[in-house]
Parts: structure tokens; sequence; C-alpha cells
């Protein structure tokens, strides 16, 4: 068997918060693990507070980065908004470690796939600003919509709508198509976009669904939907077979 098709990639991916990691709570983050070794990669937990040496010891050694979802809210001083009364508090332990880890994927190519909080928190690092309360009902969302994106995770894999994808996009390319449907489990989303992120996707009311980096020599995607979830979904196992492919063909080049 040839190195390329031996080799797993070494896939980093951060807690969902520091609570869960203390208390050992595993259950959603479990998913992204899941879907990472059905695509044939080696999924690596990263703590979210650990020394600085642990940390850049760590990186060097990951092929790719997953950011995954969270059931915190990216602090809405980054990007210079006041709090939103249905804001969840920020978890500066991810926000730090989430940081660290999207520079390192710039600085070294390496390719990272980000999804729900983590196209969030991507969007902020890169100067975008965020919806911070959408809902179908409540009278102080921000966007008001008539597709139920803000749904309890626990549900998320029970509701499917429409996304309509950019042609020529790398998600086009993925879906094999410029439609699909996702589900969803979020309550925030992005309002302006970041610097050298283009949009690919969106939902019918307008909600930014998926994003590219524009930048040279790296493939970083966002998506607002969580594919972890989507056991079979071709779209979903594509997302994560191409992050592996990717981080497979980075390390046999390195």
């Amino acid at each position: 068997m040839s190195f390329e098709l031996a080799h797993k990639p070494r896939i980093g991916i951060p807690y969902r918060t520091r609570n869960e990691e203390l208390n050992n709570i595993r259950s959603k983050y479990e998913k992204y693990v899941e879907a990472v070794e059905r695509a044939g990669g080696e999924a690596l937990e990263i703590s979210l507070k650990q020394t600085p040496e642990a940390f850049q010891k760590l990186a060097r050694s990951l092929d790719a980065i997953v950011l995954p979802g969270s059931p915190a809210d990216v602090d809405p001083a980054l990007y210079h908004a006041p709090p939103h009364p249905k804001a969840a508090g920020p978890d500066k332990d991810l926000e730090e470690t989430d940081a660290a880890l999207l520079s390192h994927a710039i600085a070294k190519h390496k390719p990272l796939l980000a999804i729900c909080y983590g196209v969030q928190f991507l969007n902020v690092e890169f100067g975008g600003s965020l919806i911070q309360h959408v809902s179908t009902e409540d009278e102080s969302a921000e966007l008001k919509t008539t597709i139920p994106h803000p749904l309890s995770e626990q549900k998320a894999s029970d509701y499917l709508h429409p996304i309509r994808i950019e042609p020529g996009s790398r998600l086009a390319h993925l879906a094999r198509g410029t439609e699909a449907a996702v589900n969803s489990s979020h309550h925030q989303a992005i309002r302006t976009l970041g610097r050298d992120l283009k949009i690919t996707a969106r939902a019918a009311d307008g909600v930014i669904e998926a994003v590219e980096w524009t930048g040279a020599g790296n493939w970083i995607m966002g998506v607002q939907w969580h594919p972890e979830k989507m056991t079979g979904d071709p779209l979903a196992e594509a997302l994560f077979g191409e992050l592996v492919a990717v981080a497979r063909g980075s390390a046999v080049a390195s």
C-alpha cells in the first residue's frame, strides 16, 4: 500500500467548551471525532487549557484542523458590539485556542473546516461581525425568519432546509450542484463578511450558510450547519472526505 493511502492525517479538534472538557461531556464532541475517522483521518483532541509549549508541539503534529460548534457565543466585544440579551456567554479558553489554531493553519498552510460556531468565529477573526439572535418568533430577534434555524442541537438532524450554492465554488464541486438540504442548529449567523472570505451558500432567508477563504495556498471552508450530525449525507461526507484528502496531500508534500 502506498504511503499516500496508508497515512492517516492527524486532524485536531478542540473541545467545544472548557466546561465540557473538565466534566468529560462528550456526546456532541464525539460526532466530530466520528466524522473525521469515517473519512479516514485520525482525530486528535485539543485541550482548551495547556501550556504554550504543549500547544505548539501538538499544533506542529497536525495535518488539518476542525473548529467545531459550541454552546458558547463569540464575544461581541471582538466585533465591537454590545451583547444581545439572548446571547450566550463567551468561552475565553475556546476563543484563544481557536484563534491560535486558525493562525497556525494559515501560517503553515494546513486545511481547516469551521462548523457552526467555528465559522462564526472564523468570520470575526477576519474582521467580520455577527447577527447575534436569529429567530422565527422572538420579537427581540435581529433577524426574523420563517426558517427555524435556532433548533435545539438534539433536533439538528430532524429538520432540513434548502440552501443555494454559488456555482464554481468548492462547495458546489463537493455538492455536485448548486442546491442542497442542510440541518440547522444555531441562533447566530454572519452579518458582515470578514476579509478574504467569500460567500458560497445562503438559505432562502438570506442567512449565510457557507464561506470559503480566498487567500492563496490554503483550503479553509466554513459551514453554518452541522455536517458531523448528517451521517450518510453525500455533502456532509464529502466535506470531511475533502478535508482529509487535502490534509493527506499536504502531509505527503511536507
